[in-house]
């Protein structure tokens, strides 16, 4: 679609009429992870995580996908919908988990340690030249039951996550190596902020994401994936809860499970941590990148192919 065709600017009475214009000339959809600010998440087609997103796009006739997430997000994204244009509104939105498993690092790593023929599990926090090095994806969700399917005659190299990791292996005893990396924003939730919040609700539930350290997950009364909190406030007959994990997920809580109170997780700094990477995604950034079809998310195809066949593998897995 030429540019000059989209509509010009001071034609609308707000930035997100703006945007929905530009979404049906583009004949876009918008996918928004459930870390980004409310006002995007407002604007979406989907909210959700990472993986479902961008399945949710496979199923529609949407050309273009603008992923409101980080980069890896995107990538994921354009992996499995190698057909259409995928833009991201800030190209400079990483991820401290994807950063801290760079693919060129791995793949040293395996070659050095080629005698111990590892089986690796990327949890689905990185790269696509990561995802093409490994032999299965996971998520939050369903990361036990890709460890309890490994073959046993092979052992496990986790990346990027050692907190997931380690919770994987707490709930399936299967010893596994960890790579050392760890999300920036999980971390900074501590045992004492987490259990002085508690005293201050003791009717509240707390709910972690297994991304939290150890000392963190042990005072959780569950600990699960950002789908799986939506699930669990709905069926649970508590009425508060303390969720611990990016504060993003609030505002999602909130508008799906109405009537009842959901309370930041806390750190020693803040009363509810922010992912300073999801935070860079503005709606003006994503006008821009409905508007110019950039930054676009690209990759080669032989990278694409070898990084989808460990997704696919997941899914068949996950059955």
């Amino acid at each position: 679609m030429a540019l000059e065709t989209i509509a010009q600017p001071g034609k609308y009475l707000s930035l997100q009429d703006e945007i929905l214009d530009l979404k049906a000339q583009r004949n876009a959809i918008i996918l928004v992870h459930n870390y980004q600010v409310g006002e995007i998440q407002d604007i979406a087609d989907y909210v959700g995580d990472s993986l479902g997103l961008a399945y949710r796009a496979r199923e529609t006739e949407a050309t273009v996908i603008a992923f409101c997430g980080v980069h890896f997000m995107a990538e994921t994204a354009k992996i499995i919908n190698p057909e259409k244009t995928v833009v991201l509104p800030d190209k400079d939105a990483g991820c401290s988990l994807e950063s801290s498993c760079p693919g060129k690092e791995l793949a040293s790593y395996l070659e050095e340690n080629s005698a111990k023929n590892y089986y690796v599990i990327a949890y689905i926090n990185c790269s696509a030249e990561v995802k093409a090095l490994s032999d299965c994806i996971c998520t939050s969700g369903n990361a036990v039951k890709i460890v309890e399917s490994a073959p046993e005659d092979r052992p496990i190299l986790f990346v990027p996550d050692q907190n997931l990791g380690a919770w994987v292996m707490e709930q399936t005893g299967r010893k596994m190596d960890l790579w050392q990396g760890s999300c920036y924003v999980h971390i900074e939730f501590t045992r004492d902020s987490i259990a002085r919040i508690r005293d201050e609700h003791p009717q509240a539930e707390v709910i972690a994401h297994p991304e939290c350290t150890y000392a963190v997950r042990m005072l959780a009364d569950v600990v699960c994936s950002t789908e799986k909190m939506v699930d669990h406030a709905k069926e649970s007959s508590a009425q508060q809860f303390i969720i611990v994990t990016e504060g993003g997920m609030l505002h999602r809580l909130n508008k799906e499970v109405p009537g009842k109170k959901f309370i930041g997780g806390p750190t020693e700094n803040c009363a509810c941590a922010e992912c300073r990477y999801m935070k860079m995604n503005t709606l003006e950034k994503l006008r821009n990148c409905l508007r110019d079809l950039s930054p676009e998310v690209t990759m080669a195809e032989e990278t694409r192919v070898k990084a989808e066949a460990p997704i696919l593998r997941m899914l068949e897995l996950s059955r």
